[in-house]
C-alpha cells in the first residue's frame, strides 16, 4: 500500500511481518550482534525489502550500512528510505536524478498517550488544528500522524542538509481529505536545484492499524513546501 503514496519514479517493497527468508550480510549482522531476536528480525526484514526495491532499479544485493545518525548508506546514485514499526516495515528508493529525496515513516494508529511527548513533538499551532479535526476524524489520530510526517520529513532533510532538524522547527497542516501534508520550515532551508527550500509536501493514509507518510521531492522542481522535523527515529 505505500507505492500508493509515491511517484511512479520511486520503488517500493513493503511487508507486514518479518520475513524468514530475509538474510544479511556480516557487515550487517556485526551490526546487530547484541540486538533482541526482535531488533535483528526487523532490521533483517527491511533490509530485504530494500533490496528487492533496489532490485527494481537494477541494483545487485550489498549490504545497507546506517551511516552518519543512522541514515543508510545507499549505492551511489540512489536515495531511498527504510521504516518499520509493530507489524509493518517497508522501503522505498529512487534515482537521484528523478529524485532529490524520498522519504517513508510508519507508525501504529494510536495516539501519543504522553502529554509531555505531545507537548515535545507539536508547537502550539498545531495543536490547534489537532484539537478540531480530532472529533471530526476520530478515526485517525492526528497527534501521532503529525509525529510520522515529521519523522519523513527530517529523513528528507538531513541526507540533503547533513544537518539535524527538531520537532519545533517545522510546522505540519494537513489536509484530511486530500490525504496530504504540508510541511513548512521554520529554519533556513537548503537550496536544492538552485531552489530554496522552504517546505516539503508529502502524502498520507490510515490504514490496517496504521499511519503511513511519505515525502519524494522532484529533481529541479520549485515546491511551495520543504521541511523537516527530528522525532526520535525509526531507521
Amino acid at each position: 500500500m505505500i507505492e500508493e503514496l509515491l511517484p511512479t519514479t520511486a520503488f517500493a517493497e513493503e511487508s507486514f511481518g518479518d520475513l524468514p527468508e530475509s538474510v544479511l550480510y556480516p557487515q550487517e549482522k556485526a551490526l546487530v550482534a547484541a540486538s533482541t531476536d526482535e531488533r535483528r528480525r526487523e532490521f533483517a526484514t527491511v533490509r530485504g525489502n530494500a533490496r528487492a526495491a533496489l532490485a527494481r532499479l537494477g541494483i545487485p544485493p550489498a549490504p545497507i550500512l546506517p551511516g552518519t545518525r543512522g541514515a543508510p548508506g545507499w549505492p551511489e546514485g540512489i536515495v531511498g528510505s527504510m521504516t518499520h514499526c509493530a507489524g509493518y516495515r517497508a522501503a522505498a528508493v529512487a534515482r537521484a536524478t528523478d529524485l532529490a529525496a524520498i522519504s517513508v515513516d510508519a507508525e501504529p494508529n494510536q495516539p501519543i498517550a504522553n502529554a509531555g511527548t505531545r507537548a515535545l513533538v507539536t508547537i502550539p499551532e498545531e495543536r490547534l488544528w489537532l484539537n478540531r479535526l480530532g472529533p471530526l476524524r476520530p478515526d485517525v489520530h492526528w497527534d501521532r500522524l503529525v509525529f510520522s510526517a515529521k519523522e519523513s520529513v527530517y529523513k528528507a532533510w538531513y541526507p540533503i542538509t547533513g544537518r539535524w532538524l527538531d520537532f519545533d522547527e517545522v510546522m505540519i497542516t494537513v489536509d484530511a481529505e486530500a490525504r496530504t501534508f504540508h510541511a513548512r520550515l521554520l529554519v533556513p532551508g537548503p537550496t536544492v536545484d538552485g531552489t530554496r527550500l522552504t517546505a516539503f509536501n508529502g502524502t498520507w493514509l490510515a490504514r490496517r492499524g496504521l499511519l503511513i507518510t511519505a515525502i519524494a521531492l522532484p529533481r529541479a522542481a520549485r515546491p511551495t513546501a520543504a521541511g523537516a522535523s527530528r522525532p526520535t527515529a525509526h531507521r
